[in-house]
């Protein structure tokens, strides 16, 4: 095949430049808004007990993995990249105060996997709290650590934090994985929200978000390999864009992803000229703060998908053109 055949059929697929400009550009669009408005992703220490302390430090969490993610890949333009440093260093040295909070948060519930997960990310970009480090290797030590009832796809997830953070987990990754509903490859007519999100997060759990794409084993990625278009199309009909955006997170962690055009462009249109993405159909209305805490989650996706679904198309359009 020829240099030139090889273009066009990259082009045609939904992977020349063209797209794969449209996709980066998604991304770059969402880390401005991210750094722009990163005063919303603030703690609460004085939080209703009915509500809990560690309920925002989900958010944080999010950002650093995502942040994380984007240096990991290497796609990202100078801006961009410089944006996501500003990011983690507003995250923690101003949300986490300098990781303190972590440990707050450890100390107060301590069998609470929350802390840990969101300490991760930032001890793997080289960020340290040797409080919070100890306080995660002692409760480990904790029956209760790992008798906490938790959802199939939780228990996934704990299971391979653990594993990165160098415990053995508590229930090992594999037997996690086998409980999930991806795993058993059910019927794809039932899936609707939060189905949607265990596979995403299965998905994403199994293949260390992308980069490992062989970690799905070969049943779970046939089963997406037929079904993730057509889910893609519902949800886009639906105009769910943060499930839309997840599922394609989950297409640039398959072995072969499809980089679906149509769902890009979809997704791309979504996007407002500042870069933030509505979880569905349009933006919302009211105070800045409410504002932010509607549609944070989808923008940090639309992020992530961008980074993978452009190292991804990247990888394709320099690829060795077969003799």
């Amino acid at each position: 095949m020829t240099t030139e055949s090889t273009a066009g059929t990259a082009a045609s697929s939904g992977t020349g430049a063209g797209h794969t400009k449209l996709v980066h550009g998604v991304g770059a669009r969402a880390m401005d808004w991210l750094h722009t408005h990163r005063a919303g992703f603030r703690l609460e220490p004085d939080a209703d007990p009915e509500v809990g302390f560690l309920e925002r430090f989900k958010p944080i969490g999010e950002a650093a993995m995502i942040c994380k993610i984007l240096f990991r890949e290497g796609v990202a333009g100078s801006r961009q990249a410089s944006l996501a440093r500003g990011l983690m260093d507003h995250l923690w040295r101003d949300a986490l105060d300098g990781g303190r909070m972590l440990a707050r948060g450890q100390r107060l519930e301590p069998i609470s996997p929350i802390p840990f997960e969101v300490y991760l990310p930032f001890k793997e970009m080289g960020y340290e709290e040797p409080e919070t480090e100890r306080a995660v290797r002692l409760n480990h030590r904790l029956g209760s650590w790992a008798a906490l009832e938790v959802l199939p796809v939780r228990r996934l997830g704990i299971s391979t934090y653990e594993r990165r953070f160098g415990l053995a987990p508590g229930t090992p990754v594999e037997d996690a994985a086998r409980h999930t509903w991806l795993a058993r490859t059910p019927e794809p007519w039932t899936v609707e929200g939060h189905i949607g999100y265990d596979i995403t997060h299965t998905v994403f759990h199994l293949t260390d978000w992308g980069q490992k794409p062989a970690g799905l084993p070969n049943d779970i990625a046939d089963y997406l390999a037929l079904w993730l278009p057509v889910w893609l199309d519902d949800w886009l009909d639906l105009k769910r864009w943060d499930l839309l955006g997840e599922l394609l997170v989950v297409d640039a962690c398959l072995p072969e992803p499809t980089l679906d055009e149509r769902a890009w462009r979809g997704f791309a249109a979504a996007q407002q000229p500042d870069g933030a993405m509505p979880v569905t159909d349009e933006m919302p209305e009211g105070s800045a703060d409410d504002v932010f805490d509607i549609v944070y989650h989808p923008t940090l996706v639309a992020a992530l998908a961008s980074v993978l679904a452009t190292s991804r198309a990247m990888a394709r359009l320099t690829a060795p053109v077969a003799s």
